[in-house]
């Protein structure tokens, strides 16, 4: 048995309890009056030069000291607890173009965006478009009114940016992927052994060679560094191509006793996002997921987030497998690069 199935992560600042972090602040970073005045500035600036978002750099949206204090973040997100939730930024005040340009602006300053889908898309709409995972081959979790399992995106890190939430329901929930690997290793050795071997991962037709899985171990050490890569629902839906493995017993306990761990009083966080707030985190050390949410009628009111995805800058060295992989091979190639 290997080294890492064997042993926890001692010390990890990203090994964490729920319960312990929703009785802190820290995580929580309101921007200033200054910092709001900035974006407002900043984003009437980049609309007069009339570019097309995605070509908008920093020096097209000018952000004198709230572009310090996010480019800060990063030093919390890689090598600390791994995420942050910034508050007070416009929203409700916003329409959905105005939004984007916010978010893309802000986000230069943590890192450089990275594609989401398979047709190259850098910002993402998240709101239920009245369609199901299970009944649509392309459809993806964050189109969809339902539960979102234990997961974690792609690239670097993920910005979620609340214009408008819905009637009820649909709370942020926020998990170490640290934590519970440490946990599983306390409980069942041998499963953490399982989770660092090949699972199948439905892509959602997203990729542009029309590979229908992709695979790759759950959990891997590398430079020392435990990186995770949860997809529970996707290697579930992959079971349904005649030509993939069929999960083992020891898969589907493993996997199991992940979510069940995740599940467990004092584990998560469960928080609502209010409008004007953007959850960031490192998606090498967190999994999140949401509540199902009951939604507005009228479709100006409906829930409504926007999604960045980034690598940033001081990102951590990424193992072999990410190579090829749709949502990670972007930050993978930009190390090599770099």
């Amino acid at each position: 048995m290997s080294k890492l199935s064997t042993s926890k992560l001692e010390n990890d600042p990203a090994a964490w309890r729920g319960q312990d972090m929703m009785g802190r602040d820290d995580w929580r970073v309101p921007i200033n009056a200054m910092h709001r005045e900035e974006l407002d500035s900043a984003i009437e600036h980049a609309k007069g030069l009339e570019k097309n978002i995605v070509s908008l750099t920093q020096n097209d949206f000018p952000l004198p000291t709230l572009g310090p204090f996010l480019s800060a973040l990063n030093n919390e997100l890689e090598g600390g607890r791994g995420f942050v939730v910034i508050e007070g930024v416009p929203a409700l005040e916003l329409d959905e173009e105005t939004g984007k340009i916010a978010l893309w602006g802000m986000g230069q300053y943590l890192g450089l965006p990275a594609k989401q889908d398979g047709a190259g898309s850098l910002i993402h709409s998240v709101r239920d478009i009245g369609a199901s995972v299970e009944s649509t081959y392309n459809i993806r979790s964050y189109q969809t009114a339902d539960p979102i399992s234990w997961h974690n995106d792609g690239a670097d890190i993920f910005m979620l940016y609340c214009l408008r939430t819905g009637k009820s329901g649909g709370e942020s929930k926020l998990v170490s992927a640290v934590e519970i690997f440490n946990e599983i290793v306390r409980r069942r050795p041998d499963l953490a052994a399982t989770l660092e071997r090949d699972f199948w991962f439905d892509t959602r037709g997203q990729r542009q060679d029309g590979a229908r899985v992709e695979v790759m171990p759950v959990y891997n050490r590398h430079n020392g560094l435990l990186t995770a890569n949860m997809k529970y629902r996707y290697i579930h839906t992959a079971q349904r191509f005649a030509d993939v493995p069929r999960l083992t017993k020891r898969q589907r306990q493993s996997l199991q006793l992940a979510q069940d761990i995740a599940n467990e009083p004092g584990m998560a966080m469960e928080f609502p996002l209010a409008p004007g707030d953007i959850l960031i985190a490192n998606n090498y050390v967190t999994f999140h997921g949401r509540k199902a949410f009951e939604d507005w009628e009228k479709l100006e009111d409906k829930r409504h987030m926007l999604r960045l995805w980034l690598t940033i800058p001081n990102g951590r060295p990424l193992p072999s497998c990410f190579k090829d992989s749709r949502i990670y091979g972007e930050a993978y190639e930009r190390r090599t690069r770099d």
